[in-house]
């Protein structure tokens, strides 16, 4: 199979080529060297690469940032993947398109009842992030009941894994524990930590991604997710615990979101219908991985 990633050198997109190329795929990986606002530019790169499979990741994806940046993250995130469906549309070779949405378009949950998530649970964005995932989720349902597109979405929830930007959460973490052994700080400032999310490794995720491009329904959702909910102070607690560290954690306020969502957590069982998936790495091998990149970075 001939593979096309957007976003390709990002986190996901890297660990995505890796396996795809590892299952016995040709790929093509673009990014920042196409503006994926750019329609006549995209259609220009999706035809040269010829793809059977296109994986959709090029987004802004920082939550916190998006509200900085809203009419940015729309223009990239719903923008941006309108273009690229149509230019899969034109390109020649009518190939499957797999797009990345997330977890966040569900919103607050505030009653357990809900819980776990399922695709047909209600969707209400509380941040310029998950409201551009959302509509970009429209574009794909117009594009199939329209024109008939293969079209698969995906809902990830919390992904992490070794390579990811301290931008996000246990990324972020780690990098301050490993600071801290270097500098021999006994602090280091953190976030909201009562949080819970729905964690899963990156590639456990990229495997997902391959599946659905080759079993998912045309016009799908699915959830990738562990079915799991893990509290943000319990993932501090198991990484300070396997760093040895006795770094203290103190809250600031610049690490806050203006709006957060308390508890996420999916069903995974549309998309192990579809598939056969279930995740395989155990969550403190991940953490263990994310702390050993950062231990081998540069100071």
């Amino acid at each position: 199979m001939r593979s096309l990633i957007t976003g390709g050198r990002g986190f996901v997109g890297t660990w995505l080529a890796d396996h795809l190329r590892s299952s016995g795929d040709d790929v093509v990986q673009i990014d920042q060297e196409v503006e994926i606002t750019d329609p006549a530019a995209l259609l220009a790169a999706v035809r040269s690469a010829a793809p059977d499979a296109i994986y959709h990741l090029a987004a802004m994806t920082h939550v916190g940032k998006s509200w900085d940046e809203p009419l940015r993250v729309l223009e990239v995130n719903v923008l941006g993947t309108g273009a690229l469906l149509a230019a899969a549309r034109e390109c020649g070779t009518d190939p499957r398109v797999l797009v990345t949405s997330s977890a966040e378009v569900y919103g607050a949950v505030t009653d357990p009842a809900q819980l776990p998530l399922t695709e047909t649970s209600p969707t209400a964005p509380l941040t310029p992030y998950a409201a551009s995932k959302l509509a970009a989720e429209a574009l794909c349902a117009q594009a199939w009941l329209g024109h008939g597109q293969h079209v698969v979405t995906v809902r990830p929830f919390n992904h992490i894994g070794p390579g990811q930007s301290p931008n996000f959460a246990v990324s972020a973490l780690a990098k301050r524990i490993v600071d801290s052994e270097r500098s021999g700080a006994t602090e280091i400032p953190v976030g909201n930590l009562t949080a819970r999310r729905d964690f899963t490794d990156v590639r456990d995720v990229v495997r997902s991604y391959r599946m659905l491009i080759e079993s998912g329904d045309p016009g799908g959702i699915y959830n990738v997710c562990s079915g799991k909910d893990v509290a943000i102070q319990d993932i501090a607690d198991r990484l300070l615990a396997r760093a040895g560290s006795s770094v203290r954690l103190v809250q600031d306020p610049s690490l806050m979101r203006p709006v957060e969502v308390p508890v996420l957590r999916g069903d995974p069982g549309r998309l192990t219908a579809a598939t056969g998936w279930v995740p395989e790495l155990p969550l403190d091998q991940t953490l263990a991985d994310v702390l050993a990149h950062w231990r081998d970075a540069p100071a």
